[in-house]
């Protein structure tokens, strides 16, 4: 597949990427979960809304713990979305239609069901024994330091086969990789160049600050509060976000490590990468950091404008600081994605405002210089479903609950008929219900259209591709 492709290799720059989460989009095999099939299905659907790619969380093999972000195999299809030739006929379909394909690469971290943890965690002398972040305990038998992990309590767990902690800054089933070996890069990158083969159009990188961590396991600081701050890393409900975070994330060795990644994809021409940088106040130097000099990330998103604050005065000082920070690299910008709080609900309590509320949004994201993400559902003005705490799937969440709710709210099913069972997602019943206010969100046009009647918001906003003469407002 090297050097294959005759497109723009400048296609991403300011590029409109629609988010897919399968799980969530379309269930074809009657389980009440969403899968690659499904996706397949709907492309008709993303096409005629004009967005330039798809940025497809997930569907590796996996135990789900972490809903997929949890990865015990890099090169293969969790049986639930499919197979490979689903993956090939969906990215065949996908390109036919002028999509580009962006997987979802979350390599800062596997799963405890990975083989290499497995072989890792065995002893203290395998070939496979430093591919982990392993360190001894304090004389005390605490945890080496005070890093935290995002999804509650120390960033270490405590294994008795090597009698050491292994450090984990997401769930304890999430082993982190040890970047500072190279056997380790040099097998993630082949996990890389498997898809690369395949024709991917590129990877969203999850986490592309966490792949480092200090080799002399220094304490984080406590974070002095400063009201000026934009970013964010956490909910105020979870204590991760009174550190600052200088040692656990946001290294310096990962710049080598995102050049040897950039120099991969050149490989294959029109590639691109989307990072995900999750750092706080100073995620914006991050962002420059990792887009600067032509040679590391194509673009990253930050969470600036991943809050509740929908102002002039917010929006102008993120992309003012943005443009300040970062001389020669490019940002995506987005309001939702799967792990937080849908925008519409963040921005607007008043239900008659949903609708204006997102056609503003999205068009003052069309507006932006940079790339912009948008995230399924965002299109109809969906708002945040309100899950019952049995309903819940996410681990986040259930650690959190009440005073954090989770992802779940936002991780619903996407609804595509109105009066069909589930609004057409599945025929049986869903991994997360489908809240009766989504289904109100589907109005039915007077007029005839190429497609089935998208909403008025997907119809109308800057992005849609006319497909038929669909102008009267339902």
């Amino acid at each position: 597949m090297k050097n294959s492709s005759t497109t723009n290799p400048d296609w991403w720059r300011g590029a409109v990427i629609y988010q897919v989460y399968p799980r969530s989009f379309q269930d074809t095999k009657g389980d009440g979960l969403g899968d690659l099939k499904g996706v397949t299905q709907r492309l008709p659907y993303i096409a005629a809304l004009g967005v330039d790619a798809i940025w497809l969380s997930p569907f590796f093999t996996s135990p789900m713990a972490d809903m997929g972000y949890d990865v015990s195999d890099y090169c293969d299809v969790d049986p639930m979305f499919g197979t490979l030739a689903d993956f090939d006929e969906m990215l065949k379909k996908a390109h036919k239609l002028g999509l580009k394909i962006i997987i979802d690469q979350v390599i800062s971290h596997t799963s405890d069901q990975h083989p290499w943890f497995r072989e890792s965690r065995a002893d203290r002398t395998n070939p496979k024994a430093d591919w982990y972040v392993w360190a001894d305990p304090k004389p005390d038998g605490t945890a080496p330091n005070n890093w935290m992990s995002i999804f509650g309590g120390p960033a270490w767990e405590w294994d008795g086969v090597r009698k050491q902690y292994y450090m984990h800054n997401f769930l304890g089933s999430q082993p982190d990789l040890n970047f500072h070996n190279p056997d380790v890069q040099d097998a993630l990158l082949e996990t890389v160049r498997f898809w690369l083969e395949r024709g991917v159009d590129g990877f969203r990188l999850d986490t592309v600050n966490f792949y480092f961590h200090d080799k002399e396991l220094r304490d984080n600081p406590p974070l002095v509060y400063d009201p000026d701050a934009i970013g964010l890393d956490a909910p105020d409900v979870n204590p991760y976000g009174m550190q600052n975070h200088l040692y656990d994330k946001t290294q310096p060795e990962n710049i080598g490590f995102l050049q040897r990644f950039r120099a991969l994809l050149d490989e294959y021409g029109d590639r691109a990468t989307v990072g995900e940088v999750g750092d706080g106040a100073r995620s914006l130097k991050t962002v420059a950091a990792y887009t600067s000099g032509g040679d590391k990330l194509h673009m990253c998103y930050t969470f600036d404008l991943l809050g509740p604050d929908f102002t002039a005065t917010h929006i102008r000082r993120c992309v003012t600081a943005f443009h300040n920070a970062v001389t020669d690299g490019w940002v995506c910008w987005a309001f939702s994605n799967h792990d937080v709080i849908r925008h519409i609900t963040r921005f607007t309590q008043i239900e008659d405002e949903r609708e204006r509320v997102a056609k503003l949004a999205i068009s003052v994201l069309a507006t932006l210089r940079g790339s912009i993400c948008l995230y399924q559902g965002e299109e109809l003005a969906l708002p945040e479903a309100d899950l019952a705490f049995e309903d819940l799937r996410d681990p986040y969440g259930i650690r959190f609950w009440p005073a954090f709710k989770g992802r779940d709210g936002c991780r619903t099913p996407m609804v595509w008929e109105k009066k069909a069972p589930n609004a057409g997602f599945s025929t049986v019943k869903p991994w997360l219900p489908v809240p009766d206010v989504h289904r109100g969100w589907r109005p039915t046009c007077r007029k005839s259209c190429r497609i089935r009647c998208w909403p008025t918001i997907a119809r109308h906003s800057p992005f849609a591709r006319r497909t038929g003469p669909c102008s009267t407002e339902p």
